[in-house]
């Protein structure tokens, strides 16, 4: 990726050096016109029914559909991952797209609501109307999947969106964005639209005053893209790091546990942020796991070649973090059961498999977002739980168990747990996907990601006078008596102790 003097720059692939293309870079004007055709177009879209906006986002599906071999290859030119890795986001984010439209109006729609018997002569409703224009920023990791993802919800809810993709791989994004216009030619300009940039246009997009701001990235950007939108009250959805746990226990099915654990650890070069970086395996089975894992990890290649499992790290810096985390486990004591510091030949990163490595050490406490998992040992289920909870963070987790999925499940600090495998709630749109602690706030998918993007309103409405009137001057002595009698009738009562 290069800058050019034209306020322009060029994406390229990250093992070859070869241009993949040129993208401007936005300016705050830029985005103030984006956001003023945004509002325009977004009163439009917020007054088609849930059946229009359910029409056009399906007919966007299929244009996307329709491109997904140019789609696909651009993901690759400009990542360099598998092209089966970016059809499975492509997948996972038009899964997204039909669930939102589906189950929006479902979700959404106004709703008649109990009032309560103190105030039963009222009647009341809760509607659930949209924000207005979001703004979504994605990261370079699945760049289809989290601009899908980010728009999806948004734009069932009634939303426009502004979207920024990551400045390393954002020519895949904009094809699929672009597309929505092609499929729906009768939309204004402007219900979806793309910008590319640096920091300096992430934070205009910050600043703009939009009416919501969808981030997925990394912790240390997520507080500046808090600290930005916090000069205009913008609410943010923040979706950040992991250091996602599996725990293996003494009933574990131990050969489906450690082939989970290897590929959920390594897809993608470990470039994800629900990607397994920490393994705790109850001593009972400490020994097969460990040896399944390392037969399995040493067959996974890396490259470009169709066949490989993972290509190369798509950000330069990312591999110095890789670098560091592996010499600091190796440096205090930790056992390499799988390649090492050696592995690590830029722009590629080989498997790395770390045994035994203390708890303290930056490889256990902090994201390493690289192909390098940890495996300690635990004497039981309730030291794994403690060891997993003891992290700032709390995205995803698993768990490996015959009997005791559920209880180790609900024990996790995590926003979301995978019983006997691994990462699935991530493409699951139907559940909520979001984490805790230090990775973030906020969902995507299900009925609370749709909810992310509308401001409920409540609205009531008097029936009929119901003795005394409390919301009037002057008031009698009397209607306090009748009040109190209500309250000793109503409350002093043990109802259901």
């Amino acid at each position: 990726m290069t800058q050019t003097a034209t306020n322009t720059f060029t994406v390229t692939n990250p093992a070859t050096g070869e241009s993949v293309g040129t993208f401007p870079i936005h300016t705050a004007e830029d985005i103030a016109e984006r956001a003023t055709a945004a509002r325009t177009a977004q009163a439009w879209w917020a007054g088609l029914t849930f059946a229009d906006r359910k029409r056009r986002i399906n007919r966007w599906i299929a244009a996307i559909a329709s491109q997904s071999d140019e789609i696909c290859d651009l993901g690759f030119a400009e990542t360099g991952r598998p092209r089966g890795d970016v059809q499975f986001e492509l997948i996972a984010g038009l899964e997204d797209l039909r669930w939102a439209a589906a189950h929006a109006e479902r979700v959404l729609k106004e709703r008649r609501v109990a009032p309560g018997m103190a105030l039963f002569n009222f009647g009341a409703r809760v509607s659930y109307p949209p924000l207005g224009v979001v703004g979504v920023i994605a990261p370079w990791n699945v760049p289809i999947y989290t601009v899908l993802c980010g728009i999806a919800y948004a734009l069932a809810a009634g939303n426009a969106a502004i979207v920024k993709p990551s400045e390393y791989a954002p020519a895949s994004s904009v094809l699929v964005i672009e597309a929505f216009a092609t499929a729906n030619p009768d939309a204004p300009a402007g219900l979806i639209s793309w910008i590319t940039g640096f920091a300096e246009t992430g934070n205009a997009l910050c600043t703009t005053g939009l009416d919501k701001i969808a981030f997925t990235g990394s912790v240390p950007t997520g507080r500046k893209v808090m600290a930005a939108c916090a000069e205009h009250l913008t609410p943010v959805l923040l979706e950040l790091g992991g250091k996602d746990v599996t725990i293996v226990a003494e009933d574990a099915d131990v050969e489906k546990a450690a082939q989970a654990v290897v590929w959920g650890g390594f897809f993608n070069g470990g470039q994800a942020c629900v990607g397994i970086e920490r393994v705790y395996v109850t001593r009972a089975v400490r020994e097969p796991f460990l040896a399944r894992v390392k037969e399995i990890a040493s067959k996974v290649t890396t490259g470009l070649d169709e066949g490989d499992a993972y290509g190369p790290m798509i950000v330069p810096a990312q591999i110095d973090l890789v670098r560091r985390h592996v010499t600091a486990a190796i440096d205090a004591g930790a056992t390499a059961l799988v390649g090492g510091v050696d592995s690590i030949r830029a722009p590629f990163v080989d498997p790395v498999v770390l045994v035994d490595v203390p708890e303290d050490n930056p490889a256990v406490q902090e994201e390493t977002f690289g192909p390098v998992i940890v495996i300690n040992t635990v004497a039981d289920v309730d030291e794994a739980i403690a060891k997993a909870n003891a992290t700032r963070f709390g995205l995803g987790s698993s768990v490996f168990s015959a009997r005791r999925g559920r209880e180790i499940a609900h024990r996790l600090k995590a926003g979301g747990t995978t019983i006997n495998s691994v990462l699935t709630f991530v493409g699951m749109p139907s559940v909520p996907f979001g984490g805790i602690g230090d990775s973030g706030f906020g969902r995507f998918h299900g009925d609370d990601g749709l909810r992310e993007f509308a401001a409920p309103k409540a609205t009531t409405t008097k029936r009929f006078q119901m003795g005394p009137d409390m919301q009037s001057f002057p008031r009698r002595p009397d209607d306090f008596e009748q009040v109190r009698k209500m309250v000793k009738f109503r409350y002093a009562k043990r109802r259901g102790v």
